[in-house]
């Protein structure tokens, strides 16, 4: 890293830490998730971004918004799935849709759609609890990738007579067939996780910090995303509450214990946390606390306890958890908000954790470019006062226009100096 780079580093860094630690920084720091605007700014569809193996496209979109805006944190490969078309296809997803996929289900320039439905099937819970392995090869597995298609009919169950059976269902042709796709696959990935590490690199050394550091989730999102899906986990609440307690002390368990392995590893990197199924209208205040934010309040304090900050991405309204929120280490948490009211989260928050989002992306696709200066100097003035304050978008920029992704930056560069 050259001198500059180092000092252009070390500068953005400084103004976002001190944003998380309630301090106020230099200026106001602005590090929206550009998602797939960069590509589309660059004059790409996304679908030419997803199949470029060599993620060239996708490299030079990323230096274009980076040398353009200089966002106060850098972008890597990030989930917009670059260069990891083949990969998907190869993966035989069954659950997830993706810009120039065979058959053309969606536009080229579609962010990618997941395909919601249960894979824990109502009368699979005896087996779910007496034989995951089993249920997940068999059941799971065929139902989200048709890699594993031909596993369903496979006789896993352990007799005196020793391991005959088992051997036998590995060992059936189309089975061997779906594990040499199986291990060229996970060689894809290997190849694919060096190249994504390399370009992280890189653009570290140009002045950009990148400050991911991994991911978890609350217990109950992933029973409902990853088992039952939305109407049958809600539901599951009042039919099979003790089904839906035991897998999320389960998952739990797990959850900081991955956590907890991670200590030492990346130190300050940030650990990020979407909502998918906390938001206001879903739960009563009784059932948020019992299922859910009893849970993420213990996974926040655990990421705090090894040295990581906790970004919490809180996805749609948020207004009447926000009195739960606040319920954290001061200084350490830093809470996105998609759809809430600013003022009252910096009323709620603002001495307690760092705040970002708000800027509804309704006037970043539709507005113009003073209709953003004017609602992004609102948003600072509501929000930055006493420091503890990120600018950001309430979501990706996606699909807005250069114009007003310019306005909002330079907005937030001159009117946002402390």
């Amino acid at each position: 890293m050259t001198p500059e780079n180092k000092a252009k580093y070390e500068a953005k860094e400084k103004r976002v830490r001190d944003a998380i630690a309630l301090r106020e920084p230099d200026q106001i720091p602005i590090k929206p998730s550009p998602a797939i605007f960069p590509v589309l700014d660059a004059g790409y569809t996304v679908a030419e971004s997803i199949y470029d193996e060599t993620l060239a496209k996708y490299k030079e979109a990323i230096w274009k918004y980076h040398h353009t805006f200089e966002p106060d944190a850098g972008i890597g490969v990030g989930n917009n799935f670059a260069g990891q078309g083949i990969i998907m296809e190869m993966s035989g997803t069954k659950n997830m849709c993706w810009a120039g996929m065979p058959g053309a289900k969606i536009d080229d320039n579609s962010i990618q759609q997941h395909i919601e439905y249960p894979i824990l099937l109502d009368d699979e819970f005896e087996q779910f609890w007496s034989d995951r392995t089993g249920w997940s090869l068999t059941k799971a597995l065929p139902r989200v990738s048709s890699l594993f298609d031909d596993f369903t009919g496979m006789n896993l169950q352990y007799s005196m007579g020793g391991t005959r059976s088992a051997v036998a269902s590995f060992s059936k042709p189309e089975v061997r067939e779906a594990m040499k796709k199986i291990w060229a696959l996970q060689d894809k990935y290997m190849e694919f996780d060096k190249k994504a590490a390399a370009f992280a690199q890189e653009v570290e050394e140009d002045g950009y910090p990148i400050f991911t550091g991994g991911g978890a989730g609350v217990p109950f999102d992933a029973y409902s995303d990853g088992l039952r899906g939305t109407i049958n986990s809600l539901a599951d609440i009042y039919e099979r509450p003790e089904d839906v307690e035991r897998y999320i002390e389960e998952a739990q368990e797990q959850t900081l214990a991955m956590i907890r392995a991670g200590k030492g590893k990346g130190d300050g990197k940030f650990i990020f946390m979407a909502l998918h199924k906390g938001m206001d209208g879903f739960m009563s205040d009784d059932t948020y606390e019992k299922y859910y934010w009893r849970h993420l309040q213990e996974i926040i304090e655990t990421i705090i306890e090894v040295g990581k900050v906790p970004y919490i991405f809180t996805e749609g309204k948020y207004n009447t958890r926000l009195k739960f929120l606040k319920d954290v280490p001061k200084g350490k948490v830093y809470y996105h908000f998609e759809t809430v009211d600013m003022a009252e989260a910096k009323k709620e928050l603002g001495d307690v954790a760092c705040i970002a989002g708000g800027l509804s992306v309704k006037i970043m696709n539709f507005g113009t470019p003073q209709e953003v200066a004017d609602e992004t100097k609102r948003l600072i003035d509501i929000c930055a006062p006493g420091g503890g304050f990120i600018f950001e978008p309430s979501c990706g920029l996606d699909y807005c226009s250069h114009a007003n992704v310019e306005a909002m930056f330079d907005t937030v560069r001159t009117y946002g100096k402390h």
